[in-house]
């Protein structure tokens, strides 16, 4: 069954989704993406080497920044009062990675989801950007939501970190 878009009227334009009659829930989103790397740009991270500092200090900062501004960049997003905005990092050794996890919460009448996938993919992208002049080759990957809860549509889990919590 494919669902209605939410974001054309009648004559199909684009407009902002009327959330004015949706009753205030509790809503969380995880958004997950990797970066991989060379082992030196990897080392230079874990070592704090790295000629821009802090490269996961400053990535997580930026994560947070962005998933406050997700409304700013994307056409149609409503601005959120979050309660709640946490970016982690997880090192992959075996895979010459980090993983960016961003978690965005409220209490409101709309999702968070596009908060969190802002969040996680700013904060990779200025692992890029700390990082590019030990390697430019670095690739941003898979950057998905991972989990969702609160609103009509109650829980929605896409990564198997998760499995078992929701529906699919």
């Amino acid at each position: 069954m494919i669902e209605k878009l939410t974001h054309f009227d009648a004559k199909g334009q684009a407009v902002m989704v009327d959330v004015t009659e949706k009753k205030e829930t509790a809503r969380t989103a995880v958004a997950k993406g990797r970066i991989r790397m060379s082992r030196a740009t990897l080392t230079a991270i874990l070592e704090g080497t790295a000629s821009k500092g802090d490269v996961l200090g400053v990535a997580r900062v930026a994560g947070i920044m962005g998933t406050k501004r997700a409304s700013e960049l994307i056409p149609m997003c409503h601005p959120l009062m979050l309660g709640k905005c946490a970016v982690d990092f997880r090192v992959l050794e075996d895979e010459c990675a980090v993983e960016a996890v961003c978690t965005a919460s409220l209490v409101g009448k709309t999702g968070v989801e596009m908060e969190a996938l802002t969040g996680v993919s700013v904060a990779l992208l200025t692992i890029y950007d700390m990082c590019k002049a030990i390697d430019k080759r670095m690739e941003i990957t898979g950057i998905h939501l991972a989990k969702k809860t609160g609103g009509k549509s109650g829980t929605f889990v896409n990564d198997p970190e998760f499995a078992g919590e929701g529906d699919d």
